[in-house]
């Protein structure tokens, strides 16, 4: 299976892999901040994230949602979703 996503309503993708490595924490933390309910992040990177989704559950708790779509020798692909966020 090949690390490439089609397109799906309120799935918006993040392919982690372009972005640089010092970046990479503050830049997905930023994206699902931008979340609205009933949305997710389909995030794609070249190794399983263990760190980042310790930290991700830190900062989220219950209202995290992970999902391993894909998770091989050629990288990961995860939805993240946010739920219970206050209407805006």
């Amino acid at each position: 299976m090949s690390l490439h996503c089609v397109p799906e309503p309120n799935v918006h993708v993040f392919d982690a892999r372009g972005v640089a490595r010092r970046f990479r924490h503050s830049a997905i933390f930023g994206a699902l901040g931008a979340l609205h309910n009933g949305e997710a992040m389909r995030f794609i990177n070249d190794h399983d994230p263990i760190p980042l989704l310790e930290q991700l559950g830190q900062r989220f708790g219950g209202q995290l949602s992970v999902t391993y779509r894909q998770r091989d020798e050629h990288g990961v692909v995860i939805d993240l979703c946010i739920t219970g966020l206050p209407e805006a």
